[in-house]
């Protein structure tokens, strides 16, 4: 069965403040070191979502906001660097072909929590595909989870809170 992992959270631990909007100079908004085990044999690629499950108020009506996409993983990757969001060019090599999505902030990339109010949890679910995704030039959350529908082949959720 495929594990997501982070090597800076721990599962139900604490998204750090330097992933967040709230983090300090060039030590925020950077996206989180993520490591992933067991891919599924006849995986062809790895899509990434990102969401506030928990948006816009714990108190309120829940719309998750989502915080980064990322489709097009080779299968052969077992990680994505911390601050990796927005430098797939220049990390070159198997990491050229990612594309990142856009975030509810309608940019494509990172883009780490500002909340109101704390508590909120962060669900990080990978999915291994069995086919690569063509989602033209503006990948969105909605496009991606109506691209894999049937070529799910495993996911695995990493949960934080901030």
């Amino acid at each position: 069965m495929i594990q997501l992992v982070s090597p800076a959270i721990d599962h139900e631990g604490r998204l750090p403040r330097k992933y967040t909007e709230e983090g300090q100079g060039a030590r925020k908004n950077l996206s989180p070191p993520l490591e992933w085990y067991n891919v599924p044999e006849g995986t062809r690629s790895l899509a990434l979502v990102v969401q506030d499950i928990d948006a816009p108020d714990p108190e309120g009506p829940i719309v998750p906001w989502t915080c980064w996409v990322v489709v097009n993983i080779p299968p052969t990757l077992k990680k994505l660097p911390e601050g990796f969001s927005g430098k797939e060019e220049e990390t070159g090599g198997d990491y050229t072909g990612i594309k990142e999505g856009n975030n509810d902030h309608k940019v494509p990339g990172w883009r780490g929590p500002k909340l109101p109010s704390h508590g909120h949890r962060f669900e990080f679910k990978l999915f291994a595909l069995d086919e690569e995704l063509s989602l033209g030039n503006k990948v969105t959350k909605e496009k991606l989870l109506e691209a894999i529908e049937g070529h799910v082949l495993g996911e695995a959720v990493l949960m934080c809170k901030f």
